[in-house]
């Protein structure tokens, strides 16, 4: 059970990632009314999909690739350190540095939106505790490139499944049975959550 932990992280911060509206859902929602499309809402989730897989991917290519000549310990101190830095940023200004993409954005241009969008909120570095227990368990060693490729493909696959799953569910949701109007009277804080979720997930890695 103890080596399945990890995986079901990934799931579930794709499933926490899937459902935060600045991920892609109200996105793909707004353009769908934009363009008074229910298709353009589906369409645009495999985009905002590929952006986000981008994105981690990204992440997880340079902390590995920094794993095969640094060890572990000093890895995770140093994914500490810009995970906490990045919610300290949050925490007194804000998430006011949005990346902004006009409505007749193509399926291109939302891919890079998302991809930015992930990328500046630092959901690859939130995979980190999971991604970096896989590769490797003893603190003093390096990662060994060959192993870890495969753990870092399948981590992408997992967590991007799982957000788009939360993301299209969102989607369908407030196209399907809801309607914008409940963002009105069930709106959540979730940019404090995230703060949150970055504290933890840096704290994590300095104690683990």
């Amino acid at each position: 059970m103890t080596d399945l932990w990890p995986w079901l992280s990934l799931a579930g911060l794709g499933a926490f990632h899937g459902i935060n509206p600045a991920m892609g859902w109200l996105f793909a929602v707004a353009l769908g009314l934009h363009r008074q499309s229910s298709r353009i809402v589906w369409l645009s989730l495999l985009p905002i999909a590929a952006g986000h897989a981008a994105a981690i991917a990204v992440v997880l290519a340079v902390f590995v690739a920094f794993g095969t000549v640094v060890d572990l310990r000093s890895l995770k101190l140093f994914a500490a350190a810009l995970i906490l830095g990045l919610a300290g940023y949050y925490a007194f200004y804000g998430h006011r540095h949005r990346v902004r993409v006009g409505m007749r954005t193509g399926m291109a241009g939302l891919a890079l939106w998302s991809f930015l969008m992930a990328t500046g909120h630092g959901a690859g570095l939130m995979l980190m505790p999971a991604v970096l227990g896989l590769c490797l368990a003893d603190p003093s060693a390096t990662i060994p490139l060959g192993s870890s490729l495969p753990i870092s493909v399948a981590a992408v696959a997992l967590h991007t499944a799982a957000t788009l799953a939360v993301t299209a569910a969102v989607a369908f949701a407030i196209v399907e049975w809801l309607g914008l109007g409940v963002l009105r009277t069930a709106w959540i804080n979730f940019d404090l959550i995230w703060t949150l979720a970055l504290v933890a997930t840096g704290v994590i890695l300095v104690v683990v």
